[in-house]
């Protein structure tokens, strides 16, 4: 993660009419990193990637991807070949094999990765000679990313990429994403899962009604490492909420104690059950999740996402004012 930044972003607008979108965005991704953008819809993911992709142009601001300003048509020829796409809805052509789509693909590019390499690495071995409208959602969205890498790309822009994918797909997809990052290529990825974004993400930025509002490992995000702790148990037998050692919340029998020194609230807990001889029932000790964050900061959501490629006089308006 040394040397010029992959992706460039300062002060990014974009606008809908009396829609604002982007609203001075602003980050920066390192070379071979992987970077999520999170946000409830409506909140300018899309926007913004389909700027830093080149497929709108931006009101104002800076936008830099491996060097070249994606809104120069000058330079889109290699931006293209420099970049892998994963979008949400690809087109492809419905009665062409597995193998067939992947091998016209990999035309488009002067030094694609081996077409039998890809098939295996999205976990399509086995079904080269399918048509694609024999495909399962989820085997789609394998192809999807097949798609995305075959070109060997610098950057890879992944858009929600294991929408429809199951349990074991989902974690083969991510583990084929940490290894093109530790081969050197850059992922730039958005996503609604929060397990995704903290099994993949090196950093992560949370934008909301346009803006960046929070920036940071998935770790530490919004104050995430520091934040209070969360100790539940199931209230013993025989006791009452007044009959323990440390401030609570008790729902029935259920005991939540919210505590800044986890670790002194814990042993005084525990020392008080070990003098009456009794347990602590289902013993948790939790810090604040990245999803418990993530809705921190983005609040209720209640915008619905423009499908990319939407042309601008028909992008959903929101009452937030953005759209995605």
């Amino acid at each position: 993660m040394s040397g010029e930044p992959a992706v460039v972003v300062a002060d990014l607008r974009k606008s809908y009419g009396p829609v604002r979108a982007v609203r001075g965005v602003g980050f920066r991704v390192a070379r071979g990193e992987i970077f999520a953008l999170l946000g409830p819809n409506g909140a300018g993911k899309s926007t913004t990637l389909e700027i830093l992709e080149g497929f709108r142009a931006r009101d104002a601001g800076r936008a830099e991807v491996l060097g070249l300003d994606p809104g120069d048509r000058g330079a889109a020829r290699e931006l293209r070949e420099r970049i892998g796409l994963v979008l949400q809805d690809i087109a492809v052509e419905p009665y062409l094999t597995v193998r067939e789509t992947v091998t016209r693909d990999a035309g488009y590019y002067r030094a694609p990765r081996d077409v039998d390499e890809v098939i295996g690495l999205v976990g399509l071995t086995g079904q080269e000679r399918r048509k694609v409208r024999t495909l399962s959602g989820g085997q789609k969205r394998r192809l999807d990313l097949a798609l995305g890498v075959v070109g060997d790309p610098e950057l890879l822009f992944l858009d929600e990429p294991t929408t429809g994918f199951d349990p074991n797909a989902r974690r083969g997809a991510w583990r084929l994403v940490r290894e093109l990052r530790d081969t050197g290529t850059t992922v730039l990825l958005t996503t609604h899962s929060m397990q995704e974004a903290q099994a993949l993400a090196d950093r992560v930025a949370v934008l909301a009604g346009g803006r960046i509002v929070a920036e940071g490992t998935p770790d530490d995000l919004g104050g995430r490492d520091t934040a209070g702790a969360r100790i539940r148990f199931a209230l013993p037998p025989g006791c009452a909420a007044a009959d323990l050692p440390v401030a609570a919340e008790v729902r029935g029998a259920q005991v939540t104690v919210r505590t800044a020194e986890p670790t002194g609230t814990l042993h005084r807990l525990t020392g008080w059950a070990l003098q009456r001889g009794t347990a602590l029932v289902g013993l948790t000790v939790e810090r604040p999740t990245l999803e418990d964050v993530y809705l921190d900061l983005t609040g209720p959501d209640t915008a619905h996402d423009t499908p990319r490629g939407t042309p601008p006089d028909t992008a959903h308006e929101t009452a937030e004012g953005g759209a995605r």
